[in-house]
This record gives C-alpha cells, structure tokens and sequence, in this order.
C-alpha cells in the first residue's frame, strides 16, 4: 500500500504557514486529508495526474516532491520518463525539458538508470488503420491544406510513434493528454480525447475525478472549464 501523502509541497508545513496559516491549513485539510484520500482516483493515478499538471504547466517548485510521490505511489521510471515525452507534444517542448532539469537529480537521487527507461526507438505498438484513417480525415476536415506541416506532425511523428511506444499504456497516454488540455484551460479538443480516454480504458469516475485535481493544482476556473465538456461527453456515451 502506498505511504500517506507526508504534504502538499515540497515547502514544510511550518514554511507556509510562516506567510499563510490560511493556505498551510487548507493544504493539510483539503489537499491532503481530503482530495488524497478519495477512492475515485487510485493513489498511483492521483500522482500521475498531478506530475501531468504541474509538467503542463510548468510549475517545477513542487515537482521533485510529485515526482517522489509518484514512484513511491507505483508509477514506474519507465512511465514518468513516457509522460514527460508525451507531455512535451501535448504542453510544449520547453515544459517537458524543464521537468526533465527535475527529474533528472530525483531519478539520481534514487539509482534510477537507464537500464529503468524505455528505449529511445522501441518496437511500437501495431497502428490501428481504421481509427488512424478516421483521425487523419478529421484532421484534414478541420485543417484542410492551410497548415502542412501539422498535419504531417500530428501523423509521424505523434499518432505513428509517440502514441505507439509501449511502455506507458494507452490508457495512461490518454490519462495525461487529458490532464495537459484541462489544466492549461485548452477545452477545444478535450471532447475527442476524453472520448478517446474512454474507449482505452478510463472509466467515468477517474475521468471525473481528474476534474477535482484540476482545482487544487490548476484553479478552479480550469476546473470549471473542463466540467462542462466532460459533462456533456458523459451524457453522450452509455454507461
């Protein structure tokens, strides 16, 4: 069983309460006793999606601690490194190299070596013509011929390669694609992915709950932003 989350940054309790008694208490009330503790995320889900977050956008000062939390909470070498290449699709470049400035010390700071990290080139999972066809379609509906070079890139190599690597589930790719649009407030796409979620595994409620992190660690109008779509694609879909 994971160990209890100790706090909600790598700031001591006493630090912020030496400026906020307010935030010191509702970090140890709201984040840590309460949002941690609910079942509707797994604790190892919970962490991934809070590494998502604060990769998304680029807010390193709590990192090392999520970073720690996550491997301590069972998410594996192997897939951090994966969700910071699949975040730097999703988020931008610069956002992932600056997660990569933090990873690397609490990676050495625990032995982590490459011998614990995919491949740069591993043999990809096989592509699913049909839903690859179906999405390339709805890319050139949207784009048309306006933008080449992204349609190019969204194919190869974003939906040929990065979504094919195997050592970070679908499930989980589509976990922090989700994550990444919520919390940086880009609800234009949110639709598709949660879909997309879904249909790889996501159930509802985790779906859900990714919304209620949101609002602690990206602020409620991000939340609220978010809610709604995920809503109306939930009322969409039968249970």
């Amino acid at each position: 069983m994971p160990a209890p989350l100790q706090g909600a940054s790598a700031l001591s309790h006493a630090d912020i309460q030496s400026v906020s008694p307010a935030l010191a208490r509702f970090g140890q009330e709201d984040i840590v006793e309460a949002l941690w503790q609910r079942p509707q995320l797994s604790r190892r889900d919970r962490a991934l999606v809070t590494v998502a977050i604060l990769v998304a956008r680029n807010q390193t000062m709590d990192l090392d601690h999520y970073l720690n939390v996550a491997l301590d909470g069972g998410v594996t070498p192997r897939e951090l490194s994966e969700a910071v290449t699949h975040l730097a699709f999703y988020a931008g470049w610069s956002n992932a190299t600056a997660a990569v400035a933090v990873a690397k010390d609490v990676f050495a700071s625990r032995g982590i070596g490459a011998d614990q990290l995919p491949a740069a080139s591993p043999e990809l999972r096989p592509v699913n013509e049909q839903a690859e066809a179906s999405r390339q379609a709805s890319v050139e509906g949207l784009l048309g011929a306006a933008t080449p070079g992204l349609d190019q890139f969204t194919t190869d190599p974003l939906f040929r390669d990065v979504w094919l690597r195997p050592d970070l589930s679908l499930r989980d790719r589509s976990l922090v694609t989700i994550t990444s649009l919520m919390a940086n407030g880009q609800v234009a796409q949110l639709s598709a992915h949660l879909n997309r979620a879904l249909d790889n595994g996501l159930k509802k409620e985790e779906a859900g709950e990714v919304v209620s992190q949101i609002a602690f660690y990206a602020g409620w109008p991000n939340a609220f932003s978010a809610g709604p779509v995920v809503a109306e694609v939930f009322k969409s879909r039968p249970d």
